[in-house]
């Protein structure tokens, strides 16, 4: 398997997990995945941060306002690899609750990725809400 390939597999498997895992109220997978090591940072649909003590505030705040996710598709439209460094940049399509109310809506979402002791770990994530 190719370098891009594990790095789609991955892409597939623990960060679509970790994703739908956050629309259903849990945060921990998520915040798993991210680095640790700075720079980090979020540009967000509904909240911005920068640096560890605001992602962790953020990825908390986000797992309290969503639950009962029925749908979480993530439409990749473009991605590689460069070394220790990836990109991906797509839709994700969601229909969750936010703060207890039915919500569906699809983010344009940009993300970057090191590779840290081996692992894959996001850095940045960039997302907006498409609209029509």
């Amino acid at each position: 398997m190719s370098e891009r390939e594990e790095f789609l597999a991955w892409v597939k498997s623990a960060l679509y997990e970790a994703e739908l895992a956050l629309h259903n109220g849990d945060a921990a997978p998520r915040r798993a995945l991210w680095s640790r090591n700075e720079p980090v940072s979020v540009l967000g649909a509904w909240r911005n941060a920068n640096g560890q003590e605001e992602l962790d505030a953020l990825f908390a705040a986000l797992g309290r306002s969503f639950s009962d996710c029925t749908a979480y598709a993530f439409e990749l439209q473009a991605y590689d690899v460069l070394g220790d460094m990836a990109y991906t940049a797509g839709l994700e399509h969601t229909s969750t609750s936010v703060d207890g109310k039915p919500r569906t809506y699809t983010l344009r979402a940009t993300q970057v990725y090191r590779r840290e002791d081996g692992a894959w770990r996001v850095a940045h994530r960039h997302g907006d809400t498409v609209t029509d």
